[in-house]
Parts: C-alpha cells; sequence; structure tokens
C-alpha cells in the first residue's frame, strides 16, 4: 500500500475498509460582504480503526474547520464525510472533542466535568461513578476527584478534558491543539501520557497541531495540508517503532521525518504570505 497517497489508510486489526473515509469535502465561510470564502475544497482523507493520524499545516489553512466537519459541527457544501459506513450529519456519540481550551466548567468538581457528557445518557448512578473513577485513574488524576479547575494546573486540566471525553467511550477522539496552551515540558507529559492511553483503548484519534516534533511523535501517519483553500499535500507513515518514548525524537529517523514534513509546511507558508 502507497502511504503517501492522500487517499490511503493504514489497516489495524485486520480492517480494510477505512473507518472514517472523508470524501471530496468543500466547505465554505461567508466573509464580512457576504462572499463565499473557500476553506477546504474537495479534501480526501481516509483513516483506519485505530489509527492516530495527525493534520499539519500553515496557519489558517482550515485544519480546525477539518475537525469540525468530522464533528458534524459544520456542514459541507459538497462531499461527505462517514464513519463506519454512516454519513456524518451532526454530532454523534460516537465521537468526543478534546478542545486547546480547557472547557471545563468552573463550578464543577474534576469528577463532576469527567461526569458531565454521561448525564444524558440511560446509565446507572453507580455505573456512572464507576466509570468517571476508571478514567480519572486512568489520566492519573483519582486524588484530585474533589478539586475544582481554579485549583489544577493547565497540564492537569486538560487530562481532565481527555477524561472527559474517554468516559463517554467513543469510537473517535478529535483532538484540536490540545496541548497548544502548555509549556513546553508540560507538553512533552502529556504526549507520552496520550500515547499510554491511546495504547491501552485503541480508539482512533484525528488530531490537529502545528508542532511537527508532537505530529511525528504521536501519529501512525501525519497528513500535510496545503495553504486554503486546503486539501491533502502528501500523507507520510511514520515508521518509528511503538511503544514510543521521548528518547525516540533524538533518533535520526526522527529528524529525517521532521525535516521533510517541515520542507512541506515551509513551502506552503511563503506561497500563502505571497498570496495575501
Amino acid at each position: 500500500m502507497d502511504l503517501t497517497r492522500p487517499d490511503s489508510a493504514v489497516p489495524r486489526g485486520g480492517t480494510v475498509r477505512p473507518f472514517i473515509r472523508i470524501e471530496d469535502l468543500t466547505v465554505e465561510y461567508r466573509s464580512p460582504s457576504n462572499q463565499p470564502l473557500t476553506a477546504i475544497d474537495r479534501l480526501n482523507l481516509d483513516v483506519a480503526q485505530g489509527e492516530f493520524i495527525s493534520v499539519v499545516g500553515p496557519s489558517g489553512c482550515g485544519k480546525s474547520t477539518l475537525l469540525m466537519a468530522v464533528d458534524g459541527l459544520l456542514q459541507p457544501v459538497e462531499g461527505r464525510i462517514e464513519i463506519d459506513g454512516t454519513p456524518v450529519t451532526a454530532p454523534g456519540r460516537d465521537r468526543a472533542v478534546v478542545f486547546q481550551e480547557f472547557a471545563l466548567l468552573p463550578w464543577r468538581t474534576v469528577r463532576q466535568n469527567v461526569a458531565f457528557g454521561l448525564e444524558g445518557q440511560r446509565m446507572s448512578k453507580a455505573r456512572r461513578e464507576e466509570t468517571v473513577s476508571r478514567y480519572l485513574r486512568l489520566v492519573g488524576l483519582e486524588n484530585f476527584a474533589g478539586h475544582y479547575p481554579s485549583q489544577l494546573s493547565g497540564g492537569m486540566r486538560q487530562r481532565v478534558g481527555i477524561a472527559r471525553a474517554l468516559a463517554v467511550e467513543p469510537q473517535v477522539l478529535l483532538m484540536d491543539e490540545p496541548f497548544g496552551a502548555l509549556d513546553a515540558q508540560t507538553r512533552e507529559i502529556l504526549g507520552e501520557e496520550l500515547l499510554r492511553i491511546w495504547d491501552a483503548h485503541q480508539r482512533t484519534v484525528l488530531f490537529i497541531t502545528h508542532d511537527i516534533d508532537e505530529a511525528v511523535f504521536l501519529s501512525d501517519r501525519v497528513a500535510v495540508m496545503t495553504r486554503r483553500p486546503a486539501r491533502i499535500k502528501e500523507i507520510m507513515a511514520i515508521d518509528l517503532p511503538r511503544p514510543r518514548t521521548i528518547e525516540v525524537k533524538s533518533s535520526k529517523p526522527f529528524g529525517q521525518y521532521r525535516r521533510r514534513i517541515w520542507d512541506m509546511l515551509h513551502d506552503e507558508a511563503i506561497q500563502a504570505s505571497r498570496e495575501r
């Protein structure tokens, strides 16, 4: 299989059919003068079940727009998105989003924030409490269940956000620059934690980031978007052994992946600056 093709997907666990299929996706906005502005133009991307794929691209190219379309919050003017063969027309329980902003309810404790997405489901209180406890243990916050967001560090707050997203047991985890507001050291630690969690649960992850190192470290593949109107320029398979630790970042193959992605992004950024 040619993993540099935009329509390629990596089978995991024997899965051949793409779990997420994005086909000829076109998304438009309206400018202040009410003129159509094309953010994404005929974009194609397939994602296998259980795959961790990161999306990088020039600033303002439409990465978050792509994520919102997959979540069902934005409707395309053309094309389609399917998850496990079902068209995406609105947000659903099969997807959960982790944002860059922590998006926690400040008047709720950690436990209550993680339970938030479960409260509308038909679930007994005992089962809900057990589910919340399980995911708090998973992210290492069981001893902070009674704390409020204001009493937590940025990294801990983002762990709450991840636990809240995982607690509803989605098939797809959509992450929009989830570590972007954190300091470098915390970002490194949470990257390793995210891989540990992903390895344990094998959710399908679509991860938006500006950080090339982060994309290479976390991903099975990295999709590089063009400047706006965005398409997929190239998809690069990351052939680094798993489980990964931070030491892999000092390896020669890691540096080669990083350089190749940077070269593609640099070209797109230069072209975008010339068109402004």
